[in-house]
């Protein structure tokens, strides 16, 4: 099964104030009809990467079967992590970047790579706030999670 998500983070005050993420993953059935499923969430204190690899990571844990995936997400630290192969790097070196210092948010990077385990996952940038359709409502469901009540909390963060 094919399957196309898009996703998006948002975060006010960043780093560290509310911040939510917002995904659509788009597939076609046997018939050739479309499906659409949209996710959103909201955090009472994160930062804008982690709701960037949250989508990502959401998105991933609807699908139930091993699936070719196209993700585009307008952020270039989680596409840039995969098609730069800096995630390859930084696990070599302990989770380490070029500078010896840790990489940020090691809890979601490891639980995206877990995820992306049964699926082949391409990952597309695509550039922000420039009117593609499927990135300006995954904009949208972002935004409005950061600004929604009942506010998660980002446990790594704590």
């Amino acid at each position: 099964m094919k399957v196309t998500i898009y996703t998006d983070g948002a975060a006010r005050g960043n780093p560290n104030g509310p911040g939510g993420y917002g995904a659509v993953l788009e597939y076609l059935d046997k018939k050739g009809e479309l499906h659409t499923k949209e996710l959103s969430a909201g955090y009472k204190k994160t930062t804008n990467n982690r709701m960037e690899l949250m989508a990502a990571i959401r998105a991933l844990e609807c699908l139930n079967r091993p699936c070719e995936v196209l993700l585009y997400s307008d952020s270039k630290y989680v596409v840039d992590a995969f098609n730069q192969r800096w995630i390859e790097s930084w696990q070599k070196k302990g989770w380490k970047k070029s500078d010896r210092k840790p990489v940020k948010n090691i809890d979601l990077w490891k639980r995206l790579l877990a995820l992306m385990q049964p699926h082949k996952v391409t990952f597309q940038w695509v550039k922000g706030h420039d009117g593609h359709p499927q990135n300006e409502r995954c904009d949208a469901l972002a935004t409005s999670a950061a600004d929604g009540e009942n506010l998660m909390e980002d446990v790594e963060l704590i």
